[in-house]
């Protein structure tokens, strides 16, 4: 350390005197929010140490969100992998480049000349980009060609997803995922089963029979979805545990079954993804048109409507501020790669993953948010091509505070504890009875070695901005480490529960099934 050139030191006593109680303590005697400050970054440092995290990579950034003050780092420049926590850009993206206000509409339309009530010609059903249509949107649309005075149609029911490129799949996910809800088909003309909203799935509730060995009763939700069930569900005897799979087949919609149900357990829900969303949500629109008098010669087709069709009825989506809140609570990934979609449609005039994010990328760096390098390659975090450091989150909680849509961003994170799932969401069952319980938004993130959380805290009398990044981690889980990093910034202890025993092994007997429910809640 370099002495303070002789000049320096020349100061009146009653100056000094002055500078030692304006300044507080001397050198060695910390004042208490110094201190505070010190224990704070010894206890968060401490709980890194934990073995959980042995080998793996740790990014985290806590800053005072009013200020951007930086309360506490470790490795916040990293590149990582976000998995859903990228899921926070998309949002804020949407929010600034659409609009709170934004809708998706779903129209149809009469291509031909009608005679009579005959159509001579096609009917088509344009898809807006919409993730939230339901087959019962579907049968309102159906109800209003017929109240138009419709009765036939010479030609077919178009789907027409022309609205955005016919990419349907996300860059570097994974093949194998492709059957399962948080991996769907991205169209633009696409159906969902509830209100949920994983576009591009039906749902299978399959029940046990009343005795073991019967078959299990499956329902398909929506009914006239053209998929094909195959292979069984078996009904075990009761007091087991579910053991169900049930998957598609790729490049087609087939949709295997396999396992069994315990006698006397409830009904099990299955969200399974489809081949071609487009024409899955045509054929239960002809489906509705035929239960509404409304006859179809020709089946299901595709393709766009000509210029000048007439529009016979329209669906409106509700506005996306409203639709964030499926989207964050229940890190929905069909939604994020809709929003991304639309924003390239929107704003640049092409429905392409590549349009979108070259418009996300050009926001963050108008203002400012790009701090560190990056890379966004979807909009859900479901790539693994993805990386984000938590200084650059850092930058994107304190910019949102200033945003008018923050209010509506914010109250769409999951609530840390809160027990009604469109609020805690991904959180629900997390730090429960601690401090940091209702006091908690945040976005949680993970997939196969990654686990992750950003957002905000209310610590001790001001609102803490935060961010953890665990990569490249083995054997038990760390998230319990991430929960007791942010219970700390709530106030609370910093103490983090010791891992679990190691898991009994599994009769040699029982299959290792895969399934593609929601238990879990946070894929990514």
């Amino acid at each position: 350390m370099r002495s303070l050139p002789a000049r320096r030191w020349c100061v009146p006593l009653a100056a000094l005197l002055t500078v030692l109680f304006v300044a507080g303590p001397v050198a060695g005697r910390p004042n208490a929010e110094a201190r505070a400050g010190t224990e704070l970054a010894a206890d968060l440092d401490r709980l890194l140490t934990d073995r959980r995290l042995a080998g793996a990579q740790v990014s985290v950034q806590v800053t005072d969100a009013a200020t951007g003050e930086v309360v506490y780092q470790h490795a916040s420049d990293a590149l990582l992998l976000p998995a859903s926590t990228l899921k926070t850009v998309t949002a804020a993206a949407a929010l600034e480049l659409l609009g709170p206000d934004h809708r998706f509409a779903t129209e149809v339309l009469a291509d031909g000349r009608r005679s009579g009530g005959v159509l001579d010609g096609d009917l088509v059903l344009r898809g807006g980009g919409d993730p939230s249509l339901l087959p019962a949107d579907l049968d309102e649309l159906a109800g209003r060609v017929a109240a138009a005075g419709v009765t036939g149609v010479n030609g077919a029911v178009r789907a027409d997803a022309t609205r955005w490129d016919d990419v349907r799949l996300g860059p570097n996910w994974a093949w194998d995922d492709q059957p399962y809800y948080y991996s769907p088909q991205i169209s633009a003309l696409t159906l969902t089963t509830d209100t949920d909203y994983d576009p591009g799935t039906v749902r299978l509730t399959v029940t046990p029979a009343a005795e073991p060995g019967r078959p299990a009763a499956v329902r398909l939700t929506p009914a006239d979805a053209p998929v094909r069930l195959t292979g069984r569900i078996d009904t075990a005897p009761g007091g087991g545990a579910p053991a169900l799979d049930v998957t598609r087949r790729l490049g087609g919609n087939e949709i295997v079954l396999a396992g069994s149900l315990p006698v006397g357990a409830a009904p099990t829900d299955e969200w399974v993804t489809v081949d071609d969303p487009a024409a899955v949500a045509a054929a239960v629109f002809a489906a509705a048109l035929e239960r509404h008098g409304v006859t179809v010669a020709r089946g299901v087709a595709a393709g766009p409507a000509a210029a000048g069709a007439a529009t016979l009825a329209r669906h409106e989506s509700a506005p996306v501020g409203e639709l964030l809140v499926p989207f964050l609570k229940l890190s929905n990934n069909g939604i994020a790669e809709h929003l991304v979609k639309e924003i390239g449609f929107v704003r640049a005039g092409s429905g392409s993953w590549s349009a979108g994010l070259t418009e996300v990328v050009a926001f963050l760096s108008r203002n400012g948010l790009d701090v560190t390098a990056a890379r966004q390659s979807d909009g859900s975090g479901l790539s693994r091509h993805n990386l984000m450091t938590a200084r650059r989150y850092a930058a994107l909680l304190g910019f949102a505070r200033s945003r008018p849509w923050f209010r509506t961003w914010y109250d769409a994170l999951p609530v840390a504890g809160d027990p009604r799932r469109m609020v805690g969401g991904t959180l629900t069952r997390r730090m429960v009875g601690t401090a940091a319980e209702g006091r908690v938004h945040a976005k949680t993130g993970s997939m196969t070695g990654v686990d992750a959380l950003t957002g905000y805290v209310e610590g001790d009398g001001r609102t803490l901005a935060f961010t953890v990044l665990f990569n490249n981690f083995a054997g038990d889980s760390p998230r319990p480490v991430i929960d007791a990093l942010v219970v700390r910034l709530a106030g609370g202890p910093a103490v983090a529960p010791p891992p679990p025993p190691p898991p009994a092994p599994a009769p040699s007997s029982r299959p290792v099934v895969r399934t593609g429910g929601k238990a879990a809640l946070d894929w990514t």
